[in-house]
């Protein structure tokens, strides 16, 4: 009893000594409305970002929301099928990581992750990286060097 005792009090000082108890998030934004759907479940973005960090950097990731357990990826697809390189070129994504753990009132474990995406097209010679966060809102925006895809 002891010994189950000691393991589960290392467990949870472990666990709780990965994640910050401050966010260092800086575009969340929960009075952000969720975005609506085109036909083609795409989100309707209308807004291109200024910020050169937006979707580039940690601390700014792009803020897609989820609500529904059933598929927690679903926003983060309707936001990247959105997009097209910088001359309307069809892009390609592929998750390549979860990283960088914060504190958040939106799941159970009070932990959220944010995943990192691989953008790709045809001419890229390096693929952008894009940090998507589903557990906070955010306003929607066009990431600096892509554009909207046209229908």
């Amino acid at each position: 009893m002891k010994i189950k005792y000691v393991t589960l009090l290392i467990l949870a000082l472990l666990g709780s000594s990965c994640v910050s108890t401050k966010s260092t998030l800086q575009n969340v934004d929960d009075t952000a409305p969720i975005p609506k759907l085109r036909a083609d479940n795409t989100f309707i973005i209308n807004t291109y970002s200024q910020d050169k960090n937006y979707g580039y950097d940690k601390d700014y990731p792009i803020n897609v929301f989820y609500q529904n357990t059933k598929n927690e990826t679903i926003n983060q697809q309707r936001f990247l099928n959105a997009l097209a390189g910088p001359k309307g070129e069809k892009i390609s994504y592929s998750k390549i990581e979860t990283c960088c753990p914060f504190p958040t009132k939106r799941n159970e474990m009070g932990v959220g992750f944010l995943d990192v995406y691989e953008i790709r097209w045809d001419g890229l010679t390096v693929p952008l990286k894009l940090y998507l966060n589903m557990h906070e809102k955010g306003q929607l925006l066009v990431p600096l060097g892509l554009t909207l895809k046209k229908i």
